[in-house]
Parts: C-alpha cells; sequence; structure tokens
C-alpha cells in the first residue's frame, strides 16, 4: 500500500504592458519612456541601464547624446546609471554569449534590483538578447523594448518572447518574459536600409494571409507606396500588425507556447532553416517571405489555396520588394534532397515533439497541419523557382 500524497497546485498570473505608438521618444517634450519607467517602483527615480543597437547608433550619431540628454531633463523621475551601452546588433547580436555576459556584470557593477529597468534600442535580434539578459538577472528585470526596425515594431519588439542561438539552432536559449513596456518610434525606421524597411512587411504579410483578408487586400494595394517608403502607409502597418499579433497572443489560450500549434510561426520552419544555411546573411524578413511562399504553394498543391490566391500572395510580397524564392532552397543536403528540409526536423523538437505547421486555408483563414509530405514539398521548391522570375 503507497502513502504518496500529492498536492496538486494551480494558480494564474495576469501580464499587463502598454506598447506606445508615439515619435520622438528620446525628445524631452515626449514623456511617454518617462511614464513608462516611472511604473518601475513607488519611490522616485526610476534607475535605468541602457543599451543600444551599434547599427542604430551609427545611422543616427547623436543618439546616445540624446538618451543621456533625455535622462537628466527627467532627473526628478529617471537615473540613468551610466552612459549608454553600445553593441553589435544584427544576428550577431544573438551568437554567444559574450554581450549577455556583459549586460549581466554591468547590471551587477550598477546594483541593478528587480525594480530597475534594462532599456534596449534596437532591431529584433538586440531585443531578444537584452530581454534574455535581462530575464536572467535578478530572475527578471524590468525591460523596455524600444523597437527601431519595422519587424521589430509589428512583431519581434511587442510579443513575449527573448532568446539567442545556440547548438546550431536559431533561438535555441531563451526564456518567454512579456516586457514591462514597448515604445514603438516611427522616426527611426526612416533611416532603415531598404531590405529591413521591406523586410518587416513580411511579418504582415504572414499575419495577414492567416488571420486578416482585409489586412492582405490593404498591403496588396499599397505595396507601391510601401516599397516607396510612404512611412504614413508603413506606421499604419506596423500598428495593424502589431494590434494582430498582440491579439493572438492575449486570446490564443496559449501566450507561453506550452502547445504545439503556432500560427505566427506561419513560414517560418523554412525562414529559420534558409537563415541558418545563408550564415545569416539572408535576413530574417526575406527568408519569411521565401518561408511564405514555399508554405503557400504547398497549400495550393495540397488544395488548400486556390492557384488565383498563391498568386495573388506571391505577386504582394514581389510588388512589396520581398523575395519568393532563394538559391539555398535547392541546395542538398547529405541525404542529397533539399537541406532545407531539414527545417522540419528543427521545427518539431523546437515546438516539443509533435509536428504543427500552419498553413493558409483560403485568405484569411488556416488550419494546423500534423504532417509534410516531402515529395510535394519538393514539388512545391520546383514550382517557386519559375515564380521568382515571373
Amino acid at each position: 500500500m503507497s502513502d504518496m500524497k500529492t498536492i496538486h497546485q494551480t494558480f494564474s498570473v495576469s501580464f499587463r504592458y502598454p506598447v506606445i505608438f508615439t515619435h520622438g521618444v528620446f525628445d524631452p517634450e515626449n514623456s511617454a519612456l518617462a511614464k513608462a519607467l516611472a511604473r518601475s517602483r513607488l519611490a522616485a527615480p526610476a534607475r535605468a541601464l541602457v543599451v543600444v543597437d551599434a547599427g542604430v547608433a551609427a545611422a543616427r550619431p547623436a543618439l546616445c547624446r540624446e538618451i543621456t540628454r533625455y535622462f537628466r531633463a527627467h532627473g526628478a523621475a529617471l537615473e540613468l546609471v551610466r552612459a549608454p551601452l553600445v553593441v553589435p546588433g544584427g544576428e550577431q547580436a544573438k551568437n554567444g554569449w559574450n554581450t549577455v555576459r556583459e549586460l549581466m556584470t554591468l547590471a551587477a557593477a550598477e546594483h541593478l534590483d528587480r525594480h530597475s529597468c534594462l532599456v534596449a534600442v534596437g532591431g529584433g535580434s538586440l531585443l531578444d538578447m537584452a530581454g534574455f539578459a535581462a530575464a536572467l538577472i535578478h530572475r527578471g528585470l524590468r525591460f523596455v523594448r524600444v523597437p527601431t526596425t519595422v519587424l521589430a515594431q509589428n512583431d519581434a519588439g511587442v510579443g513575449v518572447k527573448n532568446g539567442m542561438n545556440a547548438a546550431g539552432a536559431k533561438n535555441f536559449a531563451g526564456t518567454f518574459a512579456p516586457p514591462f513596456a514597448v515604445i514603438n518610434d516611427g522616426e527611426f525606421l526612416r533611416t532603415l536600409p531598404q531590405r529591413e524597411w521591406a523586410g518587416g512587411v513580411a511579418e504582415a504579410f504572414k499575419v495577414a494571409i492567416i488571420k486578416d483578408a482585409r489586412f492582405f487586400s490593404f498591403l496588396c494595394k499599397r505595396a507601391e507606396a510601401l516599397r516607396d517608403r510612404d512611412l504614413r502607409v508603413m506606421e499604419r502597418v506596423v500598428y495593424t500588425t502589431a494590434a494582430l499579433h498582440l491579439r493572438h497572443i492575449a486570446t490564443s489560450g496559449d501566450p507561453f507556447e506550452y502547445g504545439s500549434a503556432r500560427p505566427l510561426d506561419f513560414g517560418h520552419w523554412a525562414a529559420h532553416r534558409l537563415e541558418l544555411l545563408s550564415d545569416f546573411t539572408l535576413g530574417h524578413g526575406p527568408a519569411v517571405a521565401v518561408g511564405i511562399a514555399l508554405d503557400s504553394t504547398y497549400a495550393m498543391l495540397k488544395r488548400l489555396l486556390t492557384p488565383a490566391e498563391r498568386q495573388a500572395i506571391l505577386d504582394g510580397l514581389k510588388a512589396c520588394g520581398l523575395p519568393v524564392w532563394s538559391p539555398l532552397l535547392e541546395r542538398p543536403g547529405a541525404d542529397g534532397r533539399p537541406d532545407v528540409l531539414a527545417g522540419i526536423e528543427q521545427f518539431r523538437e523546437h515546438l516539443g515533439g509533435r509536428l504543427c505547421v500552419t498553413l493558409p486555408r483560403s485568405i484569411g483563414d488556416k488550419v494546423e497541419v500534423h504532417r509534410i509530405s516531402v515529395p510535394l514539398m519538393m514539388k512545391a521548391i520546383g514550382l517557386l523557382r519559375p515564380a521568382e522570375r515571373g
């Protein structure tokens, strides 16, 4: 007779954070950041360590001085514990532990406590890495994101994921830790290189194709304005995409992804593999665009999409300046088949054991599938090459 006893513990935790859309976040007259940071503790000033993406600092040489001036102007409520730290951005930010350790060491040296803030200014990769570091320090500093790219403002910067690349896999190490606040400043988008400007639109297409047919139509109709860097149109795209992402996180019933379904990773199993195969010379946005094109072609072959719907997706992506093909799709692996197909198994492991791939089922709708036909996916790859030239 066993005398084993069990206590079943259950509790819930509510998370709330603002996603603020503004201009001139470091203008002393703009109170958005000061108000966000002041929420961090009852007693002023709120102490903050600021880390800045080197690419953003190069594009805006006065940025670190602007940040210092902002904290000085709001000295009654805020304290900048040291000069802003400039670190490498891009995928390099997520490769290895060096910058994570540097942030942890600085946090200790400046005696930051759990009510202090780490503020990250940069693209999605920097935000991922800095958020990972913040989640480790004291089991969680208050983390404030100031995204500076389209991709970061409409996707990576507004959600609850943090992470870094390790063990040959993208985002192998990471945490689920909601930010304390997100501040999207449209002015940062003006200085983006064209590849990064267009790249973020891929995430807008991703969420529109599986969730919002009207938004998909808007993206296709305003593709020329997006390609030609119309900031007003882009800010509308950023806001709508961010809202769709946030709504999914809030209402899916699985914000920390304990299950296997990942609708917001539509197109990403191939995208992550393509990034790795390119040694990250293919940016995340272009890789996602190719992944969307591939999975949409597969969905057409599975008769989930009509040929016309698939063509509308390809035409919309290309009209915005995004690719729908990469030669890496045909690079052979050790078994002679396209190496990109190894991404299916990597994605299964990332999900937790059961494959679950989101495919479009008409524009604005989706279906989850648990098996991918390799011969059919190879056929989809073959169909994409001429589509790129079309």
